[in-house]
């Protein structure tokens, strides 16, 4: 049930893999000198394509907010307190935002978009969960704007579909997730997200579903408080949940809708493609009041009995797709009260990645946006 992307049958793309480095110096040596060579064959045009696949600056350093003004012309804000300590002091301005304070990651390019912002990864071991894993970032060309320098960013954490490891497949272009945010910003549809893009589970054997699953990877808490605490301490982010949202695609849907159901108080939204509703890891045999505790049904129930905090979400779904039915009967049962329920169909839509950026572009991205905080530039005059 929890699938990677498939590919489109009928837009020509080849299957989405991992990029990967080349082995060594010899081998590199030999495909740029097979690239030069088909380079001149092609005459200006081709040289120029060639230029740009092998020199776009892939592998090296990346500084997100490179426009930010003197630190003594600012006042920075630690990172938040510890569960239960006072909360530390707030930048001038919106008392909303939070400034990083670091640690600083050490990120790397690893795509550059036409508009020239950049996907960047970094390796983080998470303080809390004890799990280590990759991260893949990007920020919209906003970002960097000066008069948004003082400005928070709502955070889009976008997590894949199947075992969601080695890699985050939202991390490679041509799936078009960056792209669309940034033309939705243009267009006035789209807010300038910073996303997020971490692996989803600890190896590629089994489904963790994003829970800490006894005597396993703490998955819950890397997704839920390491990822969150690293995108706080390296970018302008909000304090309050109004800027903190997840989107997936199969397991990542899941795995996104159930960690906003189990924490309200932390995020506000998720866009959910193709998802599954019930977890359904092999790991869980022999824990069932902690896979009670990580069931989006039994979640929902609890949210709306206690008539907790509000929660928004959009289901996508693929008309070539079997899932609606299930979509549908979880809608009627546990769409009330506090839990704000729309599903979105995506003609002729598939299961895959493709197919789910349309349905983001098409109105799921303006659904999102509305939800969420915008960042709000500085005043002029």
């Amino acid at each position: 049930m929890h699938d990677y992307p498939q590919r489109p049958q009928s837009d020509g793309q080849e299957p989405y893999e991992p990029a990967r480095r080349s082995p060594g110096r010899s081998r590199r040596v030999v495909w740029i000198s097979a690239g030069l060579v088909c380079a001149l064959a092609l005459g200006g045009s081709g040289f120029a394509a060639w230029k740009y696949e092998w020199f776009s600056g892939n592998g090296e350093t990346v500084s997100f907010g490179k426009n930010r003004p003197p630190a003594a012309k600012r006042q920075e804000t630690p990172a938040p307190a510890a569960s239960g300590e006072p909360s530390p002091a707030a930048p001038t301005g919106d008392p909303d935002v939070l400034m990083p304070a670091g640690p600083k990651a050490a990120f790397k390019q690893t795509a550059k978009l036409d508009d020239g912002t950049i996907i960047a990864k970094t390796r983080l071991a998470g303080a809390k969960s004890g799990f280590e894993g990759d991260v893949w970032v990007w920020a919209p060309k906003e970002y960097d704007d000066p008069k948004y320098a003082e400005s928070a960013f709502p955070v889009l954490i976008a997590l894949p579909g199947g075992n969601g490891y080695p890699g985050n497949y939202w991390s490679d272009r041509s799936l078009g997730l960056q792209k669309a945010i940034s033309e939705g910003v243009k267009a006035g549809t789209s807010l300038p997200f910073i996303v997020v893009m971490p692996v989803l589970n600890p190896d590629a054997k089994y489904y963790y579903d994003g829970s800490d699953i006894p005597g396993r990877a703490k998955m819950g808490t890397w997704l839920s408080e390491d990822i969150p605490d690293f995108t706080r301490a390296n970018f302008r982010t909000y304090k309050s949940r109004d800027g903190w949202a997840f989107m997936g695609s199969s397991s990542g849907a899941f795995v996104g809708m159930k960690l906003l159901l189990q924490y309200p108080d932390r995020f506000k939204a998720v866009i959910a493609s193709g998802g599954e509703l019930v977890p359904d890891s092999p790991l869980w045999k022999g824990h069932q009041a902690e896979m009670d505790a990580n069931n989006p049904e039994k979640l929902a129930g609890k949210l709306i009995d206690t008539n907790g905090p509000e929660v928004y979400i959009n289901f996508q779904i693929g008309t070539k797709e079997s899932g609606k039915p299930a979509m549908t009967r979880f809608k009627d049962t546990y769409g009330k009260g506090p839990v704000k329920m729309t599903i979105r169909d995506i003609q002729n839509g598939e299961h895959n990645g493709w197919h789910y950026v349309r349905g983001m572009r098409e109105g799921s991205l303006e659904w999102i946006s509305k939800v969420l905080k915008a960042p709000k530039p500085a005043t002029t005059g």
